[in-house]
């Protein structure tokens, strides 16, 4: 009978790692958290504060820059939205998937900063 009860326990060593990895996961998406949401705001109030730039421009400037900018907003607009979804996603995994809520933890911030680039790339300057 103790044969029984030992072959059908499952093994603690499997069981202790599984929850120590899964318990220590939410440090993870906290720290993403911290960096992710000042960071998106900064990109966000740049962006919007970018038409300011061509204020003293020339006609034929400030209508370049006006043709660029569209777009540009565009992508900054969806790619903050995105780095949000992917932060909410990195909570929500953190119990069912433990690495993938690191992998989406680490790509919140740094989906932010290529939106950013993103950003920067596709306005035309003055």
């Amino acid at each position: 009978m103790p044969d029984n009860i030992t072959d059908d326990a499952p093994d603690s060593t499997e069981t202790t790692e599984i929850t120590g990895s899964a318990r220590h996961t939410w440090i993870a998406s906290l720290i993403s958290t911290v960096v992710t949401l000042p960071l998106a705001f900064f990109a966000l109030v740049y962006s919007m504060l970018s038409p300011m730039a061509c204020d003293s421009c020339s006609e034929a400037d400030a209508d370049r820059f006006d043709a660029s900018f569209g777009p540009a907003w565009t992508v900054s607009c969806c790619g903050l939205l995105l780095a949000l979804v992917i932060l909410v996603a990195s909570w929500v995994l953190t119990r069912r998937r433990p690495p993938a809520a690191i992998g989406l933890a680490v790509a919140a911030p740094a989906t932010v900063f290529f939106t950013w680039v993103a950003f920067m790339t596709l306005i035309n300057w003055p």
